[in-house]
This record gives structure tokens, C-alpha cells and sequence, in this order.
């Protein structure tokens, strides 16, 4: 069914376009390619009807992102509904480029759409002459907008990562891998190499690691006395290797070498050496990476098959999405494609086999075990990418609830329900997430502390220093609206505390009196016998007559 209107989404804002009429059946042909590619004879099939610019970078890096995703946003549909034929709307055919977005523009405006058929070549036409179909709107603009939005909507799905970072691990797997193969590789070279000079050790010492590390210890295999015998039982961790090695390096049949190439040899050794240790480094990294990304899915299967499927799925969240049946296959496509082209059997495991449950299996009950295994990584994948709180009591439960299953096929005994086992595990976590809340509330409260105590001693500090008589070298201007309140203050609280000590001074000035007035008496009767009188005592007299 030919489309009536045609929706094309521009880096600068929405275009329709009315389409008057189009070849249906030859589409494909040369000719009418050709007149696509025709302004004059394209423009006479499509006509422009309305465009709706974006008014900002922001706004225009929305609506994409809601068109990629298949999402009708408010000015998509006000745009629609105001340019669409009202009369004839329902009977109007849409052609839009994206099945998703044509499904939800019929369900939100009612607009029957269309993707297939002559829509995509149409379209093709309007992205080809879109600048000159749209009066006023150049190509030099055109390329600005398409180029400012392709970097922003590049730069926000750069950025935009669902719940967990997981790009990290899957990095670091592959850079694992990679690592694995060069050691091998390095290791094997260092063999060959060395073995002109003491072709016995590699059949004493046939681990990589530990040969490249008696290489750069012996050295020159005439030096090899009994002094390095406790250097050598180190390395090998065995005495009764070190006593061969000793005796081997006597009795070799290995031909002389120089001293450069001794250096050379030593050095590339300690090369070898340095990339073993950063493997354990790296395999130390990735462990606590997936503790804290996927807890349960590593604790089900081990942290290097957990990254491998995160790797090989493109995302935790692609992992999560993926059915059981597909991370069960998971990195035998090859197998798969093939077993369906030649109608053979179809593979049972593909990475889930490097898991030890696999192996444990009987060879009847391998496919059981992948599939049941296959299940429970979906699950853990789930809970780890969607859920809040990490924790590792799902994967445990699901690692016990698979060595039940290896039990029954092996014995017959029969594993507990799954029901009971979730039960189980909902309640442990939500036990454990109390617990943590607990600690991060102990933790707030002893940093609180901390800082509560830091000012407390400052303003100790502050004080011992007015005491001292010091002052500090740098002073802080201070508000005077900030002093006149302190001042108002203080002499709202000086005047307070007079209030109450005015009753306690009035009974101690009355005790005073009557002390004076004893003291007096006695002065005046000491005085009256020696026949003086005091002036003082005169005055008072006149004053209490007044």
C-alpha cells in the first residue's frame, strides 16, 4: 500500500512531506533510481507540508534519542496532529523509516503507518534533496546541525550505560586472554633459546613461570655451585629439584654461550616475569570488578566465565535481556550455524562449558546440567544488572541448588524446590541489607564524631592562644551586624543574671549595715571613755536626727 505522507526525521527538526504518486513495481529499476536521484522529477512526486525546527541542540538530542528507541515525544505528536488531514486522517497511510515508531504513532495518534514497500526508497529521496525541498534551509546548515547532533548523540551513548559499569570487565578479560597467549608465547621462546645453553633444565622445571625464573637465577650454568641451592629450593619449592638442577648443570651437554648473550637472555627473562605477575594483578582486579558488577552471576560460575559472557554478550544488560536457551550457546554460533546447515546435532554448551559443573557431569547428563546451569546464570544475570543492593546471596543459593541437581542425576536423591530456595535467599538478603544499613548508620555517626571533636579542639586552641596572649596572624573581618547582635546579647544575659542576684545583694548590704553599726557603737563607747568624740560619728548622729 502506497503511503499518502511521508515522515522524515532531519538533524534540524521534523519534516512531512505529501507524496502524490510513486512506482510501486519498479521500484528497483535503474530508471526510476535515477529519477530519484532528479530534483525536478522527485520534486514533482513529493511536496513539503510542514516542518517543525528544534529549537535548541538539547531539545533536538532528545528527540532523536526518543525516535531511535521508537518513542513518540509531545512535539512529535503536536506536529502530526496539527499537519495530518483531519478530514481524511484515518483513512491516511504514514510512511515512517522505523517498524518501532511507526507501531507507536498508531498507537498514540491513531495514524495508520507503513515501513515497508516504497518507504524506504522514498525517504531516500527526501534525505538526498531535504535541502532543497525545505525553503531557506541551506546545506551549510544542514551539515552544521547533522554534525553538531551526530557528536552529542555519539557523546550521550558513549556515556549512557545502564546500572553497572561493565566495560571495565570486559576489557580487562580480553586483555587476559591476550596475556595468556603472549606468556605462552614468550615462555616457549625463553625454552628454546635457553635450552642451547642447559637443554636438561626444561625436563626438571616444565612450568613456564618457574623456568623463566631459574633462568634468570642460574644464568651461566658453569657459576651453578651449592650456594644457590637455597636460592633454587625458593624458586622450584621442592629440595630434591634444586639438588637436580645442581647436578644437571654439572653434567650438561649444552654448548658455551657469551655474556651478551646472557644479558640479552636474562633480560628478556625478567620480561616474562614482570607479565606473570601483572597477571595475577589483573586477575586480582577483575575479581573485585565482578564482586561489585555481577556478585552473583561470579559466584555461580567463577569470575572468569561470568566475564567471558559479559564480554561475549556486549553488556551486562545485553546478558540480562538474552533468553536461557541463547547463554546456554553463547560462543558456539560457528557450531550452531553449522548443525542447522547440515541438519546435525545442535551444540549443548558453549562457554558455560569452561564452568566445573560441565565437567563433573556424567556424559549423559552434560546437556541436562548446561541447560539447568544456563537457567540459573539468566536469573543471576537479572538480579545483578537490575537490582539495587549487591549481594552474593542469590548465587550461592543457585550454586547449591546446581550441585543438587549433579546429586539427583548421580544418585536420585531429590533437590529442594525453587520456590523454597528464593524464599530462603529473599529473606538472607534482606537480613544482610539491614545489617549494612546498620553499619553505614555507625560509620556516619563515628565520622560525625570525628568532626565534632576536630572542632572542639580548634576552639580549644582559639582559647589557649587568647589566653597566651597571642594572636593569630591571619584575622577574619567580622560583620558589625553580626557584633551588635553579640553585644545585644550579652547585655540581655548581663542584665538577666542582676535580675536574679539583685535579692542576694540586698541581704548581704543589710548584714553589712548592722556590722557597721556594731562597729560603730563599739568605736563611740571606746571613744566616750578616752573623752574624744570622731567626727565620722558626729555626722551620723546629725544625719539619723534629720
Amino acid at each position: 500500500m502506497a503511503p499518502h505522507f511521508a515522515l522524515f526525521e532531519h538533524a534540524a527538526g521534523y519534516g512531512l512531506f505529501k507524496v502524490k504518486e510513486f512506482e510501486e513495481v519498479a521500484t528497483f529499476l535503474p530508471q526510476v533510481e535515477e529519477a530519484v536521484a532528479d530534483v525536478s522529477k522527485f520534486s514533482q512526486v513529493v511536496s513539503l507540508i510542514g516542518f517543525f525546527p528544534f529549537k535548541t541542540a538539547g531539545d533536538a538530542l532528545n528527540n532523536i534519542n526518543a525516535v531511535s528507541e521508537g518513542v513518540v515525544t509531545d512535539d512529535l505528536k503536536l506536529f502530526l496532529e496539527t499537519n495530518m488531514p483531519k478530514g481524511g486522517k484515518k483513512g491516511a497511510v504514514l510512511g515512517v523509516v522505523d517498524s518501532k515508531l511507526s507501531a507507536t504513532i498508531n498507537e498514540a495518534c491513531g495514524i495508520k503507518c507503513s515501513h515497508i514497500g516504497v518507504v524506504p526508497e522514498i525517504l531516500r529521496g527526501i534525505r538526498f534533496h531535504f535541502t532543497k525541498l525545505v525553503k531557506g534551509f541551506t546545506t551549510s546548515t544542514s551539515d552544521k546541525s547533522q554534525l553538531g547532533l551526530s557528536h552529542s548523540y555519539s557523546r550521550c551513548k558513549v556515556k549512557f550505560n545502564v546500572n553497572k559499569s561493565d566495560n571495565m570487565i570486559i576489557q580487562s578479560i580480553a586483555l587476559l586472554d591476550q596475556l595468556d597467549k603472549d606468556i605462552n608465547t614468550f615462555s616457549m621462546r625463553i625454552r628454546e633459546w635457553y635450552s642451547y645453553h642447559f637443554p636438561e633444565l626444561y625436563k626438571i622445571v616444565p612450568e613456564n613461570g618457574t623456568f623463566a625464573r631459574c633462568v634468570k637465577e642460574i644464568k651461566n650454568r658453569k657459576d651453578l655451585t651449592a650456594d644457590k641451592l637455597e636460592a633454587l629450593e625458593a624458586i622450584v619449592m621442592d629440595s630434591a629439584k634444586a639438588q637436580a638442577i645442581i647436578d644437571a648443570g654439572k653434567m650438561s651437554m649444552g654448548m658455551d654461550i657469551s655474556p651478551v648473550d646472557l644479558i640479552n637472555i636474562d633480560m628478556f627473562a625478567a620480561r616474562v616475569i614482570g607479565l606473570i605477575e601483572y597477571r595475577k594483578e589483573l586477575t586480582v582486579y577483575l575479581r573485585n570488578k565482578m564482586h561489585l558488577v555481577a556478585p552473583n552471576l561470579g559466584t555461580l560460575i567463577g569470575d572468569t566465565v561470568a566475564a567471558r559472557l559479559i564480554s561475549h554478550a556486549g553488556s551486562l544488560t545485553n546478558l540480562a535481556k538474552a533468553p536461557a536457551s541463547t547463554v546456554q550457546i553463547l560462543g558456539a554460533e560457528k557450531a550452531l550455524f553449522r548443525a542447522l546447515k547440515t541438519k546435525g546435532n545442535t551444540p549443548k554448551y558453549g562457554l558455560i562449558f569452561h564452568s566445573s559443573f560441565i565437567g563433573r557431569a556424567g556424559a549423559k547428563n552434560k546437556g541436562r546440567i548446561s541447560r539447568y546451569l544456563a537457567n540459573k546464570c539468566s536469573i543471576a544475570s537479572r538480579i545483578d544488572c537490575f537490582s539495587e543492593n549487591a549481594t552474593t546471596v542469590f548465587g550461592a543459593k543457585m550454586k547449591d541448588q546446581v550441585e543438587d541437581r549433579l546429586k539427583f542425576y548421580e544418585t536420585g536423591d531429590l533437590p529442594r524446590k525453587n520456590v523454597d530456595v528464593m524464599a530462603e535467599a529473599v529473606e538472607e538478603a534482606g537480613a544482610e541489607a539491614k545489617k549494612n544499613k546498620k553499619k553505614d548508620k555507625k560509620k556516619r555517626k563515628l565520622e560525625n564524631g570525628d568532626s565534632t571533636m576536630d572542632s572542639q579542639n580548634s576552639t580549644m586552641e582559639t582559647s589557649v592562644v587568647e589566653e597566651n596572649g597571642e594572636t593569630p596572624k591571619k584575622k577574619k573581618k567580622k560583620n558589625k551586624e553580626k557584633d551588635a547582635e553579640k553585644e545585644e546579647m550579652e547585655t540581655t544575659l548581663n542584665s538577666t543574671a542582676e535580675a536574679e542576684d539583685t535579692p542576694a545583694k540586698k541581704k548581704k548590704k543589710k548584714k553589712d549595715k548592722e556590722n557597721d553599726a556594731e562597729a560603730e557603737v563599739a568605736v563611740n563607747g571606746h571613744a566616750e571613755a578616752n573623752g574624744h568624740e570622731d567626727p565620722t560619728s558626729e555626722k551620723k548622729k546629725k544625719k539619723k536626727k534629720k
